[in-house]
């Protein structure tokens, strides 16, 4: 489902996203961002609510352990997050193969 709306409920949904499917919990997630454990639930909660935006930083340590790029919070669109997803895990190689065969495909 593409979202709409604001940024931050789209980022909201992705962090939850992420963070389900690696099976953290709220506060495991953020003590391992680096927040401290006596704000870490409550902190995530605010963020997968959409409550509070996380900083650049913050949203890259998040990213770092759920193993997801930053670009990925940002995808209203379900179909450019998968992209997104697909990409980061492809190895080197393949990126810059994928990478080349869209630079042949550009108008």
């Amino acid at each position: 489902m593409a979202r709409g709306g604001k940024k931050e409920a789209v980022v909201a949904e992705r962090l939850r996203e992420a963070r389900t499917a690696t099976g953290l919990s709220q506060r495991e997630l953020g003590v391992r961002a680096g927040l401290d454990p006596s704000v870490a639930s409550p902190r995530i909660n605010q963020y997968e609510r959409g409550k509070h935006t996380p900083d650049t930083s913050t949203l890259t340590k998040l990213g770092l352990v759920l193993d997801v790029p930053v670009a990925y919070f940002f995808a209203s669109d379900d179909d450019l997050a998968d992209l997104i997803m697909t990409f980061h895990r492809l190895s080197q190689t393949r990126k810059r193969r994928v990478t080349a065969l869209i630079q042949r495909a550009k108008p």
